[in-house]
């Protein structure tokens, strides 16, 4: 089968197409012919850290296909189901440890960018009809990310506000998914033109938050005054405080991620004072995600998808995050 592999070089020759041979199948394992996958960040940190790997690996743990064969012990799925893969295949419910961990597609394991994967059932989880393979390539990080930040981590609720940053997968679903909740959105972005489509796509309110330094508390001046009650945090470094400068008392700051950095001081005064709660959110379980899919299959949700690339265009779509000009997911069609 064809396959892609982060190699030990730098740059887009990192990522090197080979073929591969098929894999075995166990009694509990599935078979899925994937047919799109989608990009994160955290590929381009892989993709970038590529020199200092001790063996190649498959990247991206995002991926969606269809089942074409299953182990003889299998029972929760059949040939032909449309599914997707667990971020983290072996976590199924409860918190996450080091043995799932290890075990992440794309980082400790293969990932989805190959024509075949072999993974348990369980780590298996079925679509909704609705959804295209390239939307439902979206949904194993980003998607589940946001739906975790809001309604795990917190409890978005009609007439909540949520504040998002930016315009990349996790934080547009963010948006869509508070929407679909009743919930009003606050959208940073410094682009002009992504904040008009942010407003198009259901914003209440947009940020400009490379002319506003005091973008969090800006925020909070559009909600009367009471802040915001969830705060989706991508930025990290730069962008932490402002981010805690938005909410309420008592509000959420869901942590899923470090774009602008991961060391930086923190305003302890605000996170005391506001008796805020401070969530780290790392993708989510398998359980989690079959929830998510069902919040989905209820509300219809369409992912938002910035551009699709063939599977020999693979370094065009990395190229592509790289370049922090997309709206949405990146996705790449397999097969």
């Amino acid at each position: 089968m064809k396959a892609y592999e982060i190699h030990a070089k730098e740059g887009l020759g990192a990522l090197v197409q080979v073929e591969r041979n098929e894999e075995p199948l166990g009694p509990t394992d599935v078979r899925v012919s994937v047919r799109a996958t989608s990009l994160n960040h955290r590929d381009l940190h892989v993709l970038r850290g590529a020199a200092q790997r001790s063996a190649p690996i498959v990247p991206l743990s995002d991926g969606a296909g269809e089942v074409i064969a299953i182990g003889t012990a299998v029972t929760r799925i059949k040939v032909g189901d449309r599914v997707a893969a667990s971020f983290f295949p072996t976590w199924r419910e409860g918190f996450l440890s080091d043995a799932h961990h290890a075990q992440a597609l794309g980082g400790g394991h293969d990932g989805m960018l190959r024509e075949e994967v072999v993974l348990d059932e369980r780590a298996w989880v079925k679509l909704p009809a609705y959804l295209s393979f390239e939307q439902a390539a979206t949904l194993p990080c980003a998607g589940l990310t946001a739906y975790h930040a809001l309604f795990e981590a917190a409890h978005v609720a009609p007439g909540d506000s949520v504040l998002v940053e930016g315009t990349g997968g996790v934080s547009l679903f963010a948006l869509q998914l508070a929407k679909a909740a009743g919930a009003r959105v606050i959208l940073t972005s410094k682009s002009a033109e992504k904040r008009e489509r942010a407003l198009r796509f259901g914003a209440d309110h947009v940020i400009d938050y490379q002319a506003d330094a005091k973008w969090g508390e800006s925020a909070r001046a559009w909600t009367g005054g009471r802040g915001v009650d969830v705060a989706v945090e991508v930025g990290g470094q730069k962008t932490f405080d402002q981010a805690t400068a938005s909410l309420r008392y008592g509000g959420t700051l869901s942590v899923v991620g470090g774009l602008t950095g991961f060391q930086a001081p923190v305003s302890l005064g605000a996170l005391l004072q506001k008796t805020l709660h401070v969530r780290g959110i790392y993708v989510g379980s398998i359980e989690l995600f079959e929830r998510f899919a069902r919040a989905l299959d209820a509300t219809k949700i369409a992912p938002v998808i910035d551009q699709t690339y063939s599977f020999a265009d693979a370094a065009k779509a990395y190229a592509r995050i790289a370049s922090g000009d997309h709206f949405g997911k990146i996705v790449i069609q397999v097969g």
